[in-house]
């Protein structure tokens, strides 16, 4: 087995994900090409200083701007928004994949009365005018429906019949998000905005363990290095433990993904095998490792395992967005703080859109963490780039 420092897997992991050495992924083409290596990122409504997705973006993509993730989802058409870890940001070309998904909220929405009937009206109308949301589908009353969408939940109840059919056609793959106009979603016929070829194109995997492993070495990519271990990292993966050794055990012996022993930890980690060169040039000590001061997303990919950043780190993050605020440590939403290979601390940022400024509230700096001037510097313009990414500006603090 392959064994490296504590430092080599650091590096490996911040240079896999573009957040070591100079930036390597460029505007709106770079955006789309770390979601393609990551397999997907998380989406959450939730906008202080930008969306979870917008932030994991533009800490990695040299350049990015919150349009250039609007026009590949809902004009370029390359990115979908549908689950996967929770409601997820994917490659369209990915589509495949989740027919099995798919036709299981087929057969989900059948066994709620009178939701086939009201399809047919919903397919017709949006045939005929074009994208709708729920208030804009003349279809009136509420049915006893819920979403299989991992994030609706899974309990039965009344539900506004316009919103729901809109859903389970959604969810079924008939329809797709056309544009959202703030947090209001629209949707059109999916046969309209992705391709036939695609749309109807076979599922790669036989069946759903294939669909599982498929998923498993997905999300080891998307981190860089990950563990046979219970872990967040798994949300949306429907699989028992034994199912997931079993996943591990596909990928081991079909030279899928490669293990890797790290000094200190006592689990053994697991990278694809096509990273291996990257592995290696680290070991080497041949890769830049130059250091940048960036802030990172709650829901980052990096993030997704908090128990392996702190095995890996030694730091510790909680999201504390849904803590009540007596109990909170830090605040509302705070965002990890990375330099170099370090987690130095954390920040809270807040876009004020309306005057169009960004004020940082709060920056707590990690125990044995000098604030030095370079580093007050490299926070400052740090702000700098996130408020610019807001369409805000930021002053430093006197």
């Amino acid at each position: 087995m392959l064994t490296v420092t504590l430092n080599q897997a650091r590096q490996f992991i911040l240079l896999k994900q573009g957040l070591l050495g100079d930036y390597r992924f460029i505007r709106k083409d770079g955006a789309y090409q770390f979601i393609r290596q990551a397999g997907c990122i998380q989406f959450d409504p939730v906008d202080v200083c930008g969306k979870n997705a917008e932030l994991t973006l533009q800490s990695r993509v040299k350049g990015f701007r919150k349009k250039m993730l609007e026009d590949l989802l809902y004009r370029d058409r390359l990115l979908v928004d549908y689950s996967d870890k929770e409601l997820s940001i994917w490659p369209s070309e990915d589509w495949p994949f989740f027919s099995g998904y798919r036709e299981r909220s087929l057969v989900h929405g059948r066994q709620f009365p009178g939701i086939p009937e009201l399809e047919e009206q919903a397919i017709d109308y949006i045939r005929k005018h074009g994208p709708v949301c729920s208030d804009s589908l003349p279809i009136e009353g509420t049915i006893f429906w819920h979403s299989s969408m991992h994030w609706s939940g899974h309990w039965h109840s009344e539900s506004p019949a316009a919103r729901s059919v809109l859903e389970q056609l959604y969810t079924d793959g008939t329809l797709l998000i056309h544009h959202k106009t703030g947090s209001r979603k629209y949707y059109d016929l999916a046969e309209k905005h992705l391709p036939a070829d695609l749309l109807n194109a076979p599922n790669p995997c036989k069946d759903e363990d294939a669909f599982t492993v498929w998923r498993v070495r997905r999300r080891i990519g998307a981190i860089g290095l990950l563990w046979n271990r219970p872990s967040t990292a798994w949300l949306g993966i429907s699989m028992t433990t034994e199912q997931r050794n079993a996943a591990f055990d596909s990928l081991e012996k079909s030279g899928s993904i490669t293990a890797v022993q790290v000094e200190g930890i006592r689990f053994p980690l697991y990278l694809q095998s096509e990273d291996l060169p990257l592995m290696e040039t680290v070991i080497a000590g041949q890769e830049d490792t130059r250091p940048r001061l960036e802030f990172l997303a709650p829901l980052d990919p990096m993030m997704w395992d908090r128990k392996l950043i702190e095995a890996l780190w030694g730091y510790q993050y909680s999201w504390e967005i849904y803590t009540p605020a007596d109990k909170r440590k830090y605040g509302y939403y705070v965002l990890p703080m990375l330099y170099g290979d370090r987690f130095i601390g954390r920040v809270e940022p807040k876009a004020d859109r309306k005057n169009q400024v960004l004020t940082v509230n709060n920056v707590w700096f990690e125990p044995g963490v000098r604030r030095t001037k370079k580093l007050s510097n490299l926070v400052d313009r740090a702000a700098q780039r996130l408020a610019k990414a807001n369409g805000c500006t930021w002053t430093p603090a006197e």
